[in-house]
């Protein structure tokens, strides 16, 4: 019975009529992942090859960005051939490996966040103790937990939902997360107050941290010179608009399903691709053009190129 369950085959029922202009939409979304990977990946490269951004707070940048490639590369591959299928399928197996990595990526977000927000506080409230606290061996713990903990958590309902008989083969949306489980005859309590105490663990519980964190930065530099504030402003604003911006796209995705909504097709089509189109392209130009080490490599960068070019 598992192996005929996995073997299903479940119809992406998410999308508008493509077949007129498929091709145009392909090529937009292969010009959106390339240009998603090429500035994500530029970004960690200049944090990779530059000695001075060998830094928690750069690091933690650089996985946040590594995290964005791994999340797009997930969605835009499928996308991209169900835009020029005649039929947009997927089998159940493949759909509950897609849902895994789709929200076990999403919580590690949550979770840099958090860690980032930590050294932050660290380095403008502690910078006396800061080179003992945020050594290398705590980086690179935080950056292991960012990415073990959701999808050890995760793993738990995808693995017990394998084997659940389907009575809809139908998915509403364009790629395979919490929507999956619509397509199921029956929902046992368990799993829904299972989903609820991961949702709180790698969501809710790391948002409350990074507003507390941050309003304890604001609250200590506000009483402290001029340039203690303009360093907290510049370090700490990016992030909280990336969180925001984040939260509020996750939320959505999470809210429509939670609560039943029921959401025209296109509005549907437009907020999904808004999770998958507009958080990837915000990361690499909010840190790259507001962190001012990474926008002087940047510009150098650039520079060089155009000179090269010139020549």
């Amino acid at each position: 019975m598992n192996s005929e369950t996995n073997a299903t085959v479940v119809t992406i029922g998410g999308y508008v009529e493509v077949e007129k202009y498929k091709f145009a939409y392909f090529f937009t979304m292969l010009l959106v992942y390339i240009v998603i990977i090429c500035s994500n990946v530029t970004i960690v490269c200049l944090i990779w090859i530059h000695q001075n951004l060998h830094e928690p707070m750069y690091i933690f940048i650089a996985a946040l960005l590594c995290n964005s490639v791994l999340f797009s590369s997930v969605i835009y591959p499928k996308m991209m051939i169900d835009v020029l299928s005649e039929k947009q399928v997927v089998t159940y197996s493949a759909c509950i490996a897609q849902c895994f990595l789709y929200y076990s990526l999403n919580g590690s977000e949550f979770l840099l966040l958090a860690a980032m927000a930590y050294d932050r506080f660290v380095s403008i409230c502690k910078p006396l103790q800061y080179p003992n606290i945020m050594g290398k061996s705590t980086v690179y713990g935080f950056l292991v937990l960012a990415w073990l903990v959701p999808s050890v958590q995760i793993s738990v309902p995808n693995i017990l939902i394998a084997k659940t008989k389907l009575c809809n083969p139908t998915l509403k949306g364009i790629y395979c997360n919490n929507l999956i489980y619509k397509l199921h005859c029956t929902m046992s309590k368990a799993m829904s107050i299972y989903g609820v105490v991961v949702l709180i663990n790698v969501a809710i519980l790391p948002v409350f941290f990074i507003l507390f964190t941050y309003a304890k930065i604001f609250v200590i530099t506000y009483r402290s010179c001029k340039e203690v504030r303009k360093k907290a402003a510049e370090t700490c604003l990016p992030h909280l608009f990336v969180l925001i911006n984040f939260s509020c796209l996750l939320t959505y995705d999470v809210v429509t399903v939670k609560l039943e909504f029921d959401v025209s097709k296109t509005v549907r089509l437009i907020m999904t691709l808004q999770v998958v189109l507009y958080h990837p392209l915000v990361n690499p130009i909010i840190y790259g053009l507001k962190m001012k080490e990474i926008s002087k490599h940047l510009k150098r960068l650039f520079t060089m190129e155009n000179v090269k070019m010139i020549e």
